[in-house]
């Protein structure tokens, strides 16, 4: 949940009135992006709600993670996932919602809430070491791609060879299948997996809100209703103490290219070739590259309307500097005529 501009870590690590959690930090995330790991407000507790981690990240983001035990076979799976899902996902707005609340003082321009993601990760703990994947893709293989689709009937041979030819696996009996919306994982060890697939969340979230922010700017600027330049603008010095749509557009871009970059370089795979492929993979079923390629292109044409600020501010500045001169030179020749005459 995207729920404001930032939030203060560090104001809500001297609330005590909040739970912190204690987590161990993630060795492939750098440093500037550790989010703050808190317990559910009672009486909303992990164990009533299912939700097994509840993060608050500064730029402004709110995650929450559910482990949802399910005993029944795939297909009986298929016939209820999207109802699994539905229920969790309201279930997650009414936790964020008493997150919210309690954390609403510390958040800059909060609201409830700008947008939200979701992302379903099922997985199965294998029978043996020995599993045919081969085999395991061709007896389930169908069932697994509706699933991941949310569909209750058999896809297409087409779609159903798309989803699985992207397959990827460590050991012999692992298997990852990653689609847009959910992803199918065979293997017992898959907790590191999840900060993977939390934070890939976390950032179509955050680039689709920045396209969001940044479309309505532009609409502003289409529909011509962008605010006429103030008087003070204009003037030197004492523009610098002023806001006008020229900073509202620089700081603008400079807030979402400094939040883009960090979420792009947070990620570190020195030495982890699988966990990089992994997370490449990821990154390419959501699309984040479409995404930044999209933003990129607006903050371009975000800072070519800046620049047309710019230059009308200056061109004003150099009038207002060329008639104050005139006038200086005439009040100069009056006063000597004047002078003259007496």
């Amino acid at each position: 949940f995207d729920v404001g501009d930032d939030i203060n870590l560090e104001k809500i690590k001297d609330d005590k009135t909040i739970d912190r959690r204690l987590v161990a930090p993630s060795k492939y995330f750098k440093n500037y992006h550790i989010p703050l790991a808190i317990e559910l407000p009672r009486p909303h507790t992990q164990e009533n709600s299912r939700c097994i981690s509840t993060k608050l990240h500064n730029f402004g983001v709110v995650s929450l993670v559910y482990k949802i035990p399910f005993t029944e076979s795939l297909d009986s799976l298929r016939a209820k996932i999207n109802d699994i899902d539905n229920v969790y996902n309201e279930q997650s707005v009414l936790d964020a919602g008493v997150i919210f609340k309690q954390i609403k003082e510390y958040i800059k321009q909060p609201r409830f809430f700008h947008l939200r993601r979701s992302y379903v990760l099922i997985q199965i703990n294998p029978e043996s070491d020995t599993t045919d994947i081969v085999k395991f893709k061709s007896d389930h293989g169908s069932t697994i791609a509706s699933i991941l689709r949310f569909e209750t009937e058999t896809l297409s041979e087409y779609q159903k060879n798309d989803i699985l030819d992207g397959a990827i696996g460590y050991f012999r009996g692992d298997l990852i299948i990653i689609d847009t919306e959910a992803a199918f994982v065979y293997d017992d060890e898959y907790e590191e997996f999840l900060d993977f697939f939390e934070f890939a969340n976390i950032q179509q979230l955050e680039l689709q809100y920045f396209d969001r922010v940044l479309d309505a700017q532009l609409n502003k600027v289409y529909k011509r209703e962008t605010q006429s330049l103030p008087l003070k603008s204009f003037l030197p010095f004492v523009s610098d103490f002023t806001n006008d749509p020229i900073d509202d557009l620089g700081k603008l871009r400079v807030d979402i290219s400094v939040i883009t970059e960090q979420l792009e370089n947070s990620v570190k795979f020195a030495g982890e070739p699988y966990y990089s492929e992994l997370y490449q993979l990821l990154a390419d079923k959501l699309e984040l590259s479409n995404w930044k390629d999209s933003i990129k292109k607006k903050l371009t044409i975000v800072q070519d309307i800046r620049n047309v600020y710019q230059h009308k501010t200056d061109i004003v500045r150099e009038d207002l500097l060329s008639v104050l001169v005139i006038l200086l030179i005439a009040i100069e020749l009056i006063l000597g005529l004047l002078s003259y005459l007496k």
